[in-house]
């Protein structure tokens, strides 16, 4: 059986309906999302209703409940309190009350059993939705990953995670257990930029999710199990249509066309926590 597993498609509708496309040519069996549908790109409302058409298994990102103004009390990665609050009304006005009440009732995570492993997803981390452990964290660090929390749906240890997040997909294998990032359908970029070391071809604006093929449900260790990164450029310039209706249109449009995040307060945040520790 093949399991797409998509992540991160924040409003990007012409994304979306790519990933779809090829998923359907490549004759993938189940779809399962691991979150964050909207916020940053103009087609929230849209995009949750294709998820809901199409994803057997949808997870909870925390894009997904960030939709009340209120919960912004203080600053945070040097964003101001006041452009939290506008991004927060922006999205909560572009959903129906259907969406809303669908996205803030979505599980924390889900798990499965695929050729004798068991499978957790989750947005971003065991036991919280804005969890950062990334390829650079310590072996130490991503053990953690697998470990159940209250927020599980089992207290078991896992064999194999996926996660998104990060916005990047990589896959770590360590203590025979198989880590996995799938990367962003609709907002994908790389921290790691150089003008003069970049690729020419800008892999990072293209669609990113992950296949699975394996024996689905399966506890026996008997059957083969592979993982699959697909990659797939998408019609930006279609996308980018309706830019006067964005809250921050510079910001989505150079995401999009040149796979750059827009507040690197939080990556440099990380960057220096993983540099104290390896003093």
């Amino acid at each position: 059986m093949k399991i797409a597993i998509i992540s991160d498609i924040h409003g990007n509708l012409e994304a979306l309906k790519t990933a779809l496309i090829d998923m359907k040519n490549r004759k993938v069996d189940k779809i399962f999302c691991l979150g964050d549908i909207v916020e940053k790109g103009c087609h929230g409302e849209e995009c949750v209703k294709l998820v809901r058409e199409n994803c057997e298994v949808v997870v909870q990102g925390n894009c997904d409940v960030d939709i009340d103004p209120s919960v912004y009390k203080i600053s945070k990665h040097n964003i101001p309190v006041e452009l939290m609050q506008k991004r927060a009304n922006w999205n909560n006005e572009s959903l129906s009350e259907e969406s809303k009440k669908y996205l803030l009732n979505l599980p924390f995570s889900y798990e499965f059993y695929m050729s004798g492993s068991l499978v957790r997803l989750f947005h971003a981390h065991p036991e919280k939705k804005t969890g950062v452990i990334i390829n650079e964290d310590s072996y130490d660090a991503k053990y953690k990953m697998f470990e159940p929390s209250p927020n599980t749906v089992s207290q078991k240890v896992a064999d194999v995670v996926i996660y998104g997040h990060l916005h990047a997909p990589f896959m770590n294998k360590m203590y025979n257990k198989t880590l996995i990032n799938v990367g962003s359908v609709g907002n994908s970029f790389n921290v790691v930029r150089d003008d003069k070391k970049d690729s020419n071809v800008l892999e990072t604006t293209a669609v990113q999710y992950l296949i699975l093929d394996g024996e689905f449900g399966s506890q026996e260790y008997n059957a083969s199990f592979s993982f699959e990164f697909v990659r797939i450029p998408y019609d930006i310039d279609k996308e980018l249509q309706d830019l006067e209706q964005n809250i921050e249109p510079e910001a989505y449009e150079k995401e999009l066309r040149e796979g750059r995040y827009r507040n690197m307060t939080k990556i440099l945040e990380k960057k220096q926590e993983l540099d104290k520790e390896n003093l």
